[in-house]
């Protein structure tokens, strides 16, 4: 009798073993991660590798899908962007904001995140456009050429070629998520989503956006920073003054006026601070002199250049990543560099950065287009972040002048303030207090919050 029980529960497993493997196509085997160096053991699936976008030009973007831990197939896809321009989401957003590890000071091996969004839905990290982290070209010229509207156009190809390789997300809910520069490449990518549906016949069947300190628009972005700036103490009034009567924010490029002043504010001004968190430590660099030069900051209407974002609990959390994922053994887990790209995986790519090609000077008509759509919007915004602030966010969404359906609040997580929030007719705002740049960083459980509310639909939790 206990043979015919063991015997029983055996054929049970190897069912239940074909039933999970005959949810796989051939292609997501061969991208499937069976785990990754110094990786914990966890229960749910991984896949990374390569989509083409452009056969001619020869490109083809990195992806990291890391499914939901409970029930992933009842669960929405939830794609995640970082900004830079040129920064991988790999790095960052994987890596040390909402994935499902973090990588140890030795670069080792990995640990849990106890607030990875994976909790919530299935994860899709992608490196966008090309040059970014280990997504490539063979076209060397796309480098020097890339900009807004070839992003939004490959990452739509991306989604569309993904979900045929992944049948099984095709009609699942889908929500595009980012932070920073991507305050340009979630709009734009939810709007080519938009108009591609109008007229495909396999739509992708998006419900919404998220972004969080997100370059917005030119002029107002720019104002709101240089008050952020004065306000909390960062430049003198005569600087303040000079900046607001000198610089035309409208501009793509400063006057040479212009520029001396920020930079002198920077320089001489600021101090040794995180610029992306005004409260947080720097990251001592190895020769001992700390990181007060380590980037060169530009205002947010343009893009950064090489954008370090070296802030958080622990500073230097980008030099892990540096490390880890030029291992040779966690490249070949990951099913990535297979063409032995000619150059060091970075967190963030100075070449495109430096030759961002175009850039749109507000995103704010795309917001009207989206709101019209009837797509679930939220902006957050950490407010301890100096490079795009809580103050250029609401300025910027103020230009919308969206009704309001549910007033100003706080709201609440662990019976602490979380932040505060107005509810618009058709966005959702929220800051998040303490919280720099890389929100979910800072402040990791107010984030998986901000997730479950947006997911949900539902306000955000007032005081109980």
């Amino acid at each position: 009798m206990e043979k015919q029980r063991i015997f029983v529960s055996i054929i049970a497993i190897l069912l239940l073993a074909l039933h999970v493997s005959s949810n796989y196509t051939e292609e997501e085997e061969s991208d499937r991660i069976e785990a990754l160096p110094g990786q914990p053991k966890v229960t749910f699936q991984q896949f990374s590798g390569y989509v083409t976008v452009n056969e001619v030009a020869g490109r083809a973007l990195f992806y990291w899908l890391t499914e939901a831990i409970q029930d992933p197939l009842e669960k929405p896809l939830v794609v995640w962007l970082n900004g830079g321009p040129g920064c991988s989401s790999v790095a960052y957003g994987a890596s040390e904001e909402v994935g499902p590890f973090r990588i140890n000071k030795t670069a080792s091996g990995l640990y849990l995140n106890k607030f990875s969004w994976n909790k919530l839905a299935n994860l899709l990290f992608l490196e966008t456009p090309a040059g970014v982290g280990f997504s490539y070209s063979n076209t060397s010229s796309d480098l020097l050429n890339t900009g807004d509207r070839l992003t939004a156009k490959d990452s739509l190809q991306f989604l569309i070629r993904w979900m045929k390789r992944f049948p099984r997300y095709k009609n699942r809910d889908v929500y595009v998520t980012g932070e920073s520069y991507a305050g340009h490449y979630v709009p734009q990518l939810a709007r080519e989503i938009v108009n591609h549906n109008a007229k495909a016949k396999h739509k992708i069947n998006l419900k919404g956006f998220m972004v969080g300190n997100a370059v917005t628009d030119n002029y107002y972005d720019n104002l709101g920073t240089v008050t952020y700036w004065w306000s909390h103490a960062m430049i003198s009034d005569k600087t303040y003054h000079q900046l607001i009567s000198t610089c035309d924010f409208r501009q793509q490029k400063e006057s040479n006026e212009c520029e001396s002043l920020y930079y002198y504010a920077m320089d001489q001004e600021f101090g040794n601070i995180d610029q992306y968190n005004i409260y947080a430590p720097p990251c001592n660099n190895s020769d001992g002199s700390t990181g007060a030069t380590r980037r060169t900051m530009h205002l947010p209407h343009r893009p950064h250049r090489v954008f370090k974002e070296l802030s958080g609990y622990d500073p230097c959390t980008e030099k892990y990543a540096e490390i880890y994922y030029n291992r040779p053994d966690v490249q070949k887990a990951l099913h990535a560099n297979t063409t032995r790209i000619p150059y060091k995986w970075t967190s963030c790519s100075e070449t495109l950065n430096r030759n961002w090609k175009d850039t749109d000077d507000s995103i704010l008509p795309i917001y009207k287009e989206l709101i019209a759509a009837g797509l679930r919007i939220w902006v957050f915004s950490g407010d301890v972040d100096s490079v795009v602030p809580v103050t250029a966010t609401r300025y910027s969404l103020a230009q919308l002048k969206l009704d309001t359906t549910i007033p100003w609040y706080p709201w609440y997580v662990k019976k602490q303030v979380g932040g505060w929030t107005e509810v618009y007719k058709g966005l959702t705002f929220a800051t998040v207090r303490g919280a720099g740049h890389e929100v979910p960083l800072f402040k990791p459980r107010a984030a998986f919050q901000l997730l479950r509310s947006f997911l949900q639909g539902e306000p955000l939790p007032k005081k109980t």
